[in-house]
């Protein structure tokens, strides 16, 4: 496999993108997810590809901020390769690649959210060098307006 990796920098970019993140969100039209990226992108969010040739194999989606507890930190959102792609080393070069941001931009730390039953997240993450710190609490408010 000769991959190739990027960051999406662009709503077009990330837009174009569309397919390899209805492997994590199925019924997210593109309409919302053009909505929701218009909110997002203005506050640090993009995105890292991996690419063999022009085909998007796994993406995530990160952005910077700044906590109390942890300075400012670099957090992953929306990870996800392609099914038919995975145990390839394309996670832990979307892994490695967010690493040397979270450097670049003087962060003290990387976080992430993982479903509670995603136990191949888990152990992918905990490979990786990541371990829980706590709990993230939801309340969900109207379910409809989710996209899971």
């Amino acid at each position: 496999m000769n991959l190739s990796i990027k960051e999406l920098i662009t709503l077009q970019e990330m837009l174009f993108q569309i397919e390899i993140i209805r492997h994590l969100y199925p019924k997210l039209s593109l309409e919302k997810y053009e909505n929701y990226l218009k909110e997002m992108v203005p506050h640090n969010y993009t995105q890292i590809a991996v690419f063999e040739n022009a085909v998007c194999l796994g993406l995530t989606g990160c952005w910077s901020a700044t906590k109390l507890w942890t300075g400012k930190y670099l957090e992953i959102d929306n990870f996800v390769v392609n099914p038919e792609f995975r145990s390839r080393g394309i996670g832990k070069m979307l892994t490695d690649y967010i690493e040397k941001k979270a450097i670049e931009l003087n962060c003290s730390s990387i976080v992430l959210d993982a479903f509670t039953g995603n136990f191949d997240a888990h152990r992918f993450y905990y490979n990786q060098g990541y371990a829980p710190k706590g709990f993230h609490f939801v309340k969900i408010l109207d379910e409809t307006k989710m996209t899971v």
